[in-house]
């Protein structure tokens, strides 16, 4: 399969996610985009991993898994990240019982 089925397709899923982020407003919902965009992120990394290993002369048996290396890496963190920012979240409603992220600002006083 060509490399510009999955340039197309990771930067729609990008763009899903920044236009998601630009217009709601529900914390989770936010939090959701930013997953998108980094999986969009993580689908290119491991398209040009293999790409780039399809291109190379060596025909060693684990070339081509240096992206799907780093992509698991980055899960891991982001994984982490979501634990972090729905914990965050949760003790957020608990308090003010919104999630609604225009709130966050009216807490700075």
């Amino acid at each position: 399969m060509p490399i510009n089925y999955y340039i197309f397709l990771s930067l729609t899923l990008f763009t899903i996610g920044i236009v998601g982020i630009l217009i709601r407003r529900n914390a989770i919902i936010v939090f959701m985009c930013i997953e998108i965009m980094l999986n969009a992120v993580n689908l290119l990394l491991v398209a040009f991993s293999k790409m780039h290993h399809l291109q190379g002369a060596a025909a060693m048996p684990t070339a081509g898994t240096d992206g799907q290396i780093f992509v698991f890496f980055i899960m891991v963190v982001a994984a982490a990240e979501v634990t972090v920012g729905l914990a965050i979240i949760v003790m957020m409603f608990r308090n003010i019982h919104s999630i609604d992220i225009n709130f966050l600002n009216r807490l700075k006083h």
